[in-house]
Order: structure tokens, then sequence, then C-alpha cells
């Protein structure tokens, strides 16, 4: 314990933690300081039976770090407290998809990772049974020791170097779900020590020896390129060391990789490099720069207008086509419309954008925070004119992600800097750089329209605005496709000179808000209960009829009713208000419902209930965290989340003005798991895109009043509770 000052004068005592809680207690031993034999990419074993298990993807906050290797560990049959886990590097050959996106790690890793785990167990048994002369049928794991029939016993660490030389098993058999020890239990973040004690951890701490910083100035708006410039006063200041220009190598790069061209921009930009951050930033700040427009430039004004001109538009690409949606509109009874509305949001990471580039003749040398390391290495290459194989990059823990990382534009800039001046170094954005050089969620705007013929909806058309991208295909096979005998999803674009790119739970994050309010307002005008209506159209989804359906119509229905069973719907006390919504994205299914109390005149979202499938859940803790983080973000962005543009420039450039949810403001979250033997599939993003439904259908259950466009505190005259009786 440490205190910065005794009043009085007074003795201040230290002491360890663990004796402190535990007198007879030792410190837990070191297991990264053992000396560990290699047995293949994603394990190695220590005499005394410890385990270094490798997690192969990235770690981006969602937990893989430590729920890979728990997959690992499990058909390894090792005891995790003898597990040490450790951060793979970029390895193309023995590792596949090491990829932090769209929430499919442990989806994808599940088999594999299993697999893996259950060969090492078979060839560590194989072994041992060889030195005995028995049959490896004969003999069992548990826990790290190998057992045979007689009683005798052999440590994994006895037999590894014979194990690793021996024959790789073809076949090898999986544990049952209901034997597992280790999945399925709560086990702590394996970097939470050194995150809470400030050990070298993320990109912002790497460092090697002779490494400088760098601070790029890029344009001050989108549409502005670089005509000249001045460096003489930066030259000047302290700690400066070199002062570049970049970009050339980038533009050649694009004309090759228009994929990336879509996304990162080639314009010119000055690099300033400096022995600290603050001296290159500060210099950065003393460059007088001239820009020139290169393209248009264009505000939030320009892109509301062209959204709705699209809307009103017949530019549409049809995605889905059930049926004749206009035949259901011209004979129906009563038909709903409602137009839904959202900006374009940052991603505003803790840990701001930075890489390390170390170019040399030998290698190329990178190392920092990104999801796509193996599209970024490959770009690195291409951008050095270098072989793949010069390339060696080493991931780091990110302070955050959210998409954000995915596009790499800081990994070119370090590599193009690093070549350029002969020297280790490390680009940092400052939070200012990092809003305005963003890769922003798309500003979208959806209209649904729904028709209703004896009481029964025969109609659906949801139609979709956006900047620069589209829905992703999947999406038109959501739900409520297959529920809805005439369906339509079409879609329209504007192309914009801003940088757009995925955002936490991509396109979803808006349009599960826009869909599910439309459903609650949609129940009301038939007069019908909102989770019946849900529950009667999926009663008609045939999955296995249209192999296009993403989501399983008896799963959604499971948590459907779990959720009105936990959170007591319909059932409140006075006072209580409540919002339901279901959603299914990233193979996930999850519902939702909001309490909403009244607290001096203004709504307050006091909870959150959140049910979810998502498979076996491998670490319940983790899954928690996330279930709860999605929830909170999604309500945080729904109410508060607002950016936008004028003359190509974002208006906003730090947390002052950007709002974000505060502590005070987060609900309670009580989240409940289906449980299954299913395959795991996504959790870092599923329950973000209900909980905005979930929410504005609670307040309009406290205010009587609708919301169709975020942020809803830009709309508070759609906040307050009328004088009268409030309507439930």
């Amino acid at each position: 314990m440490r205190t910065s000052s005794l009043a009085g004068g007074g003795m201040l005592i230290g002491f360890n933690l663990f004796t402190a809680c535990k007198p007879k207690a030792a410190p837990p031993v070191d297991l990264a300081s053992l000396n560990y034999n290699d047995f293949n990419a994603f394990i190695k074993i220590a005499d005394n039976g410890a385990v270094t298990i490798f997690s192969p993807n990235p770690e981006i906050g969602q937990g893989v770090k430590t729920s890979m290797p728990m997959i690992i560990a499990e058909e390894l049959d090792v005891a995790w407290k003898n597990v040490h886990v450790e951060q793979g590097v970029l390895d193309t050959k023995n590792y596949t998809r090491q990829v932090a996106g769209g929430s499919q790690s442990i989806r994808h890793g599940w088999e594999a990772l299993r697999k893996t785990g259950a060969t090492a167990r078979q060839m560590l048994v194989n072994a041992a049974a060889a030195r005995w002369g028995v049959d490896a049928s004969e003999c069992s794991t548990s826990e790290g020791v190998i057992s045979n029939a007689k009683g005798e016993t052999l440590g994994y660490g006895d037999v590894v170097n014979d194990a690793a030389a021996i024959e790789i098993p073809e076949e090898v058999s999986l544990k049952e779900i209901r034997d597992f020890k280790i999945i399925g239990t709560d086990v702590g973040n394996v970097d939470i020590d050194k995150i809470t004690t400030g050990k070298p951890l993320f990109g912002l701490d790497y460092k090697t020896e002779g490494m400088v910083y760098a601070s790029v100035l890029r344009p001050p708006a989108f549409g502005k390129k670089l005509a000249s410039y001045d460096d003489s006063a930066a030259r000047s200041m302290p700690g400066v060391i070199d002062v570049v220009k970049i970009g050339e190598k980038v533009r050649a790069l694009l004309e090759k990789e228009p994929r990336t061209g879509s996304i990162i921009s080639g314009s010119d930009k000055v690099a300033v490099i400096a022995k600290t951050t603050w001296e290159a930033m500060k210099a950065k700040n003393a460059i007088k720069a001239e820009w020139e427009e290169d393209t248009a430039v264009e505000s939030t004004e320009k892109h509301d207008k062209v959204l709705r001109d699209l809307l009103e538009g017949n530019t549409f690409e049809t995605m889905r086509k059930d049926g004749n949606v206009q035949k259901a509109f011209a004979t129906a009874d009563k038909v709903l419309e409602r137009t839904y509305e959202s900006p374009f949001l940052p991603h505003n990471c803790m840990e701001p954008m930075n890489f390390f580039a170390d170019v040399t003749a030998e290698k190329v040398h990178l190392a920092g925070p990104i999801q796509t390391p193996e599209w970024k290495a490959g770009l690195v290459a291409q951008l050095l004119g270098r072989d793949i194989e010069d390339v060696h990059l080493e991931m780091t823990r990110m302070g955050g992600g959210f998409g954000r990382r995915l596009f790499g534009d800081f990994v070119l800039e370090a590599a193009e800097i690093s070549n350029a001046i002969k020297k280790p170094v490390k680009v940092v954005y400052s939070r200012e750089d990092d809003m305005a050089d963003g890769i922003y969620r798309p500003a979208i705007k959806y209209r649904i329209k729904a028709a209703v013929k004896d009481g029964k909806v025969t109609g659906y058309h949801l139609k979709e605005a956006a900047i620069n991208a589209n829905m992703y295909g999947l999406i038109p096979h959501f739900f409520p496709a297959g529920a809805i005998e005439n369906y339509q999803v079409d879609v329209a674009k504007y192309d914009s000179n801003i940088t757009t790119g995925a955002w936490r739970a991509p396109y979803t994050n808006f349009l599960a808000f826009a869909e599910q309010s439309f459903f609650d307002e949609l129940a009301e005008m038939m007069e019908v209960d909102r989770v019946q209506l849900r529950l009667d159209l999926l009663k008609k989804v045939d999955a296995e009829a249209d192999e296009n359906i993403q989501y399983d119509p008896k799963r959604m229905e499971k948590v459907i009713k779990v959720a009105v069973e936990k959170s007591g719907w319909g059932n409140k006390q006075e006072g209580v208000y409540q919002g339901f919504v279901n959603y299914y994205c990233h193979n996930s299914h999850v519902a939702e419902v909001a309490d909403v109390v009244i607290e001096n005149g203004t709504p307050v979202v006091k909870k959150v209930t959140c049910v979810v499938d998502c498979g076996v859940v491998v670490n319940p803790l983790g899954a928690k965290n996330q279930v709860e983080g999605g929830v909170i973000d999604g309500i945080g962005h729904s109410m508060y989340g607002d950016f936008s543009f004028k003359d190509g420039a974002p208006a906003v450039l730090n947390f002052d003005k950007y709002r974000l949810i505060r502590m005070k403001e987060a609900p309670l979250v009580e989240t409940h798991f289906i449980k299954n033997e299913l395959a795991p599939t996504g959790l870092g993003e599923p329950t973000l895109p209900p909980a905005g439904g979930a929410i504005a259908n609670a307040l309009k259950a406290a205010t009587g009043k609708r919301l169709y466009n975020q942020p809803f505190s830009k709309y508070p005259e759609l906040l307050t509770v009328p004088d009268k009786e409030i309507i439930g």
C-alpha cells in the first residue's frame, strides 16, 4: 500500500498482497521462467509438466488469448493452473485465420483447437505406452499425468521429447462435452495482472533499442491534398531528428490493391521523427502546410440530402425478393412505413492507433496492435518490394479495436517511414489524429414498410441508403426473412471520399434498432402482443427448405421465451417500463428486455436482461464480460454517439465534445446463456445491435413517444415525460 502523504506524520507499512490475504500462502510459481521443450507451434511442455500454450489470434479485448488456450488445454488434459499463455506471432504456415473480426475466432477455431490439444495428448500417451511396452489404449490421462493399467505413471514432461519425435496420428478422439473440466468454468483473463500493474503489453508499450517516434501531419479534411510545406521551424525544435514526406509508395501500392484503396488514403503526408512522442507531436504542429482541393469537400448536410434522395429514387440493387411486395401493399388493410437515420461514428479506441516498424536489408520487423496481421504483412511486403518471408510481425494486445484496426493504414505509415529514415520507428496518433483520420461507421438511412391483411403481416420491404457501402449479403437473410411471404430488401449507396469501414457489429449495429423498433410499432398498429407477433412469424420459417436463411427459428424462439421469463416481462411493478427485442447476428441468437424508470421527470435505463444462445460457452466469466460490454456499448452509442463533417473535416476531435456513456449511466446487465452442446458462435458483437432497440421500445412505453433517429439524446423533446398520466 502506498500513499503520497501522511497527515501529522506516521508509519507507512508495505505488504505482499498474497501474504496479506493468506498468511501462509507462497507467491504463485512464475510459469514463464521455466525451461520448455518445443512440442508444436501451439504447445511447449516443461520437464515438471508445466505447459505453455500459444494463442494464435490477435487479442482485442474479446478474450481469445484466454479462451483459445482453454480449448487446447481441455483436450490436452492438463490442469489450467499449470498453463502459461503466450501471444503467438504471425505464422501462416502453422496457424490459420489469424484475424480478430466478425466474432469468428472461437467459431472458426473450435474444432481445430480441440484437435490440436487431442493430437498432442495422444502423442504423449503413445510415447508413454512405448516406454512401458503396452498398448496405448490401456493408458489414460488426467491433468498432465499418464497412467497405465498397472498403476504406473509418467508426467507429460517425462515423455515430451519422445512424443515430439513420433508420428502424428491422423485420427484422434475428442472429449465428450459432459467430460469437460476447463471449458465451461470461469477463468480469469490471462493478462489481468499485467493490465492492472501496468506491465508492457499493448502497442504503446512496445520499445526496442534505438527506436524513435513519428507523428504524422495528414490532410486537415477529406478532399484536400498537400500542396507545399515549410518544416524549418519543426526541424529546429528539441528532440527532432528528421522530417520526411511520405505517401508515394502507398499510392503505388493502391494502384495494385483497389480493395485497400477504397479504405486507405494515398495522400501525401509529412512525418516528423523525434526522440519522444511529445517532441514529435509538438514539432508536427509547427509545420506550415498549404493544402489544396483534390476531390469534393463534403459535409453531413450534403450526405443527409443525398441519402434521402436515394431512398426516393430507383437506383436500388435488390438483395432478396420473395413474392410480390407491391401487390401486398396494394391489397393491404393497413400499411406502416417508417424511416430511421444514423450518423457516422468514429471507433475511439482507448489506445490510439500506433505501430512499430524496423526495415533493414535483412528483414522487415513489425509489431503492434492489428486485427488483420496477415493482410497487413502482405501489404507491407508489396509496399517495400520485399518477399513476404522477409516480414516478421508480432501482435501486441490491443486497447480496443472495434473494426478500426482491421485496416492498418498506420502499419503502412510506419513501414514507409522506417524505410525512408533507416531507423526503427513507432508511429503514434494523438487523439485528434485518431478522430480526424478515422475509418468511420458509415451514415445510413433505412426505410421499412409493412403490409397487414386480415390481421397478418403479408408484406415487408426494407430499403437501405448508405455512404460508401451496402449491407453484407447475409443480412437480407436474417429475421424476418422467410417469415413473411412477400419480402424484399433493396440497397443503394453514395460513394464518398470520407473513409468508412467496419464498426463493431457492422450494419446490424443500427439495423437492429430500426427493425426491432419497427416491429414494436407494427404490433401496436395491429393491436397484438409484440412478443407473440415475433413468435408467430418464427413459426412460419422453414430454414431447411430455404438454405439462405441464416438464423435458426427454434433457437430464436428459445431465447425469446427465456427472456420473457427471466425479465418478468409484463409483470413488473408500477413505474417500470419495458422494451423487448430479439435479434440474430454473428451466428448467435439474442433477446433483450430493457427496464426504464422515471427519475426527476427523465426516463432512465436501470436494467437490461440479456439472453444469449451462442452454443457452448468456453469461458463463462469472459463471455459475461462480452455480453455486458456489448449491451452497454450499444446503449451508449444509441443514446449519445454523434459525429458529423463540415467542409470535409470532423466537427469534433476529442472527448471534450464527443459524448460517450458514463459509468453512472450504465445499467445493470443480467446475463443468461442457453445451455446446449452446439459448437460455439460469435459473442463479441451480437449483444450490441439489439440494445438500442430495447431501450427505444422501453422509452416509448415510458414517454409515449417513438424514436426514429440516433443518437436519442439529440432529440430531448422525445425523452420528456408528459405532464399527464404516463402512457404505459
